[in-house]
């Protein structure tokens, strides 16, 4: 009596020795990038030690990299007309945290009062406060908009209270991300 493999086995074993393949390791273009046959590596920055000459590596730009990696952070373009059009609400916004500096109200306070300067809903309003400085309000940061416009206003240290008109960050949020590890 033969006892057949069911398909599935067959087809599992016939795949198994498609992916394991047959060439010979040294036929690997990325074996011979390197004496030890590592890989391509990075290019040593010019105040690290060299490689030897002709030893192929990858070139790096660390200003190229350091931009990529904070991209996030940049602001949409915006037209003058959608400036314009936005900043009334700015300097509502100025008003209205120049009014609040004067006081200690806390975050839904300040949510409500923003979002009525800015035309939205207190849910809306991206709110970031660090420590407080004293009895009144002091280091906030506030923004909220639709598409791409933002107004943003903050309340520094010292009490001063400002207000800008912006693009939306490319991970679509008025206040920029704080970044870090």
């Amino acid at each position: 009596m033969r006892r057949h493999l069911p398909r599935a086995a067959a087809g599992a074993a016939l795949l198994a020795a498609l992916v394991t393949g047959c060439a010979e390791p040294s036929a690997d273009p990325r074996a011979a990038a390197t004496p030890s046959g590592a890989g391509m590596r990075f290019c040593p920055s010019p105040p690290e030690p060299q490689l030897p000459p002709g030893t192929p590596c990858i070139p790096q730009d660390p200003a190229s990299k350091y931009r990529e990696n904070h991209a996030y952070r940049q602001e949409m373009e915006l037209t003058e007309q959608e400036r314009a059009g936005a900043r009334e609400k700015a300097d509502r916004l100025g008003t209205v945290l120049r009014e609040l500096a004067t006081g200690n109200p806390g975050e839904t306070e300040v949510r409500a009062a923003v979002a009525a300067a800015l035309g939205l809903k207190p849910n809306d309003i991206e709110y970031r406060a660090g420590a407080q400085a004293g009895p009144t309000l002091r280091n906030l940061a506030v923004a909220g908009g639709t598409g791409k416009v933002c107004v943003k206003g903050q309340v520094t240290d010292s009490g001063t209270a400002t207000a800008e008109v912006s693009g939306r960050t490319m991970d679509g949020t008025c206040l920029p991300g704080l970044g870090g590890h």
